[in-house]
């Protein structure tokens, strides 16, 4: 049994990049929700900026899930 090493760090590293991005993004959509709280304390109203971009990263984190199940699951293709 022969191992592909090069292969498999290719994979390994493709999988960290992955993982981080989308935890990175997760980040930045709760840190617009929490710029939606804020706006949201201290003038009474919502802050468009932050829902949008809370909005916008949370369905990026989404797709990339949607994505890999599309990969794992083989009735998908």
């Amino acid at each position: 049994m022969q191992l592909d090493w090069t292969a498999l760090g290719q994979v390994t590293t493709v999988s960290i990049g992955v993982t981080v991005a989308v935890v990175v993004v997760f980040a930045l959509g709760v840190l617009g929700l929490a710029q939606l709280e804020g706006a949201r304390e201290q003038h009474g109203r919502v802050s468009a900026l932050g829902v949008t971009q809370a909005t916008l990263c949370f369905l990026a984190c989404a797709a990339v899930v949607a994505y890999g199940i599309f990969l794992i699951v083989p009735q998908f293709h």
